[in-house]
């Protein structure tokens, strides 16, 4: 059976918590993490007392790394503080998705080598930074429409060796496979690089709304030998409990 968790705001999360999610994967910035007028990071005191086991949205769209102008300095400080904030409320080894479109999109006119040569630099300073406090930076391919770098699970498989960074598995996000048309035979091909995975329906909506691939997307996980959580990351509508509680039920029902 499917270990079931849902991405999002505190509120859907205790929703969903209440119909019988496994776990929940909190959004960071203006939800676990709050900012001070100076960007100081500090915990959601509603968070407080709580773990989760992942975590979602790192970056402000600011934080600009894959933009070779941008003080790398800032980006330094940045990682160098969110993550003792996570800390307090992460499980140990708990995973931090870098998707985070905005703060990687490569600027208009900038050199694109530079850009993704800087990209390299900000993932790995993200990853030790992580590593210090027992959470794991996992690098998440985003469609075309939400940033200008790393599109395909292939994409970012390639990314990674061409700059020789280790340490980082990859998220397969369904959503972001089928903007792209990838086939989920690239799932198969990467298996041994996925360290988390994402869900939704075709349009990114509740499981059950379309015509998406999410039973054969986790089939193919599982019979590649992924053995991991699902998340639910979908744009819910008018009727969420019902609809997280459809989405929880389908997954369920998985082999």
């Amino acid at each position: 059976m499917t270990t079931v968790g849902l991405i999002g705001p505190r509120a859907n999360g205790l929703i969903a918590r209440r119909l019988g999610a496994d776990y929940i994967e909190p959004t960071i910035v203006g939800n676990v993490v709050l900012f001070a007028e100076d960007g100081t990071p500090r915990l959601n005191p509603e968070f407080a007392g709580e773990t989760y086991p992942s975590f979602a949205i790192l970056l402000p769209g600011d934080i600009r790394v894959a933009d070779p102008s941008f003080d790398i300095e800032r980006v330094r400080s940045y990682f160098a503080s969110i993550f003792p904030v996570l800390a307090q409320v992460a499980e140990p080894g708990a995973k931090i998705v870098f998707g985070s479109g905005a703060a990687r999109r490569i600027p208009e006119g900038a050199d694109r080598t530079a850009a993704e040569t800087r990209f390299a630099e900000s993932l790995v300073i993200a990853r030790d930074a992580a590593a210090e406090h027992d959470l794991r930076v996992m690098l998440e391919p985003l469609h075309q429409g939400e940033t200008n770098l790393i599109h395909t699970l292939g994409e970012a498989a390639d990314f990674l060796d061409a700059h020789g960074i280790e340490g980082v598995p990859l998220v397969a996000d369904l959503f972001h496979i089928e903007q792209e048309g990838e086939p989920l035979s690239t799932v198969t091909d990467h298996i041994d690089r996925i360290g988390h995975a994402h869900i939704a329906d075709a349009g990114r909506r509740w499981l059950g709304a379309g015509d998406g691939q999410w039973r054969a997307f986790v089939a193919t996980l599982r019979d590649a030998g992924f053995d991991g959580p699902v998340s639910l990351e979908c744009n819910w509508g008018d009727d969420l409990e019902t609809e997280i509680a459809a989405s929880i039920e389908a997954l369920r029902a998985l082999p």
